[in-house]
């Protein structure tokens, strides 16, 4: 609550406070997926990514809670590294006409190795510096 100073009235206003546990970084990263229960691999990008989780645009349609398994690509010095995890899906939004694919996809990580959690995060660290 605060007061203007020209007309003395009480002014009220919206604070948006970032509710992540960890600071999101824009990306552009490929990845390869697919379902828990299935082999059959397909391919998407990762927009923004944490040690929470990523930003994820498909070519398909997936449901809240549904489990995919992600492999992420990312550049790590001369290199091309993959980090594997395990992610559940948060919510899903449609986006027609994008080039990267018709679904955006909030996703969280469920299971990842501690040795890709170092890499993903040395190398989300990298860029937020």
């Amino acid at each position: 609550m605060m007061a203007d100073e020209k007309d003395g009235k009480i002014r009220y206003g919206i604070v948006n406070f970032e509710r992540r546990r960890y600071p999101r970084v824009s990306v552009d990263l490929p990845i390869e997926y697919h379902h828990a229960d299935s082999s059959i691999k397909r391919e998407g990008r990762v927009a923004n990514a944490s040690e929470g989780g990523m930003l994820l645009y498909l070519q398909e349609k997936v449901e809240i809670g549904e489990q995919l398994k992600v492999r992420l690509f990312f550049p790590s010095g001369p290199d091309l590294r993959a980090v594997e995890t395990l992610v559940e899906l948060a919510w899903v939004d449609i986006h027609p006409g994008e080039e990267w694919g018709d679904y955006r996809c909030g996703v969280r990580f469920v299971d990842m190795s501690a040795e890709d959690m170092g890499l993903l995060s040395e190398f989300l660290k990298s860029l937020s510096s």
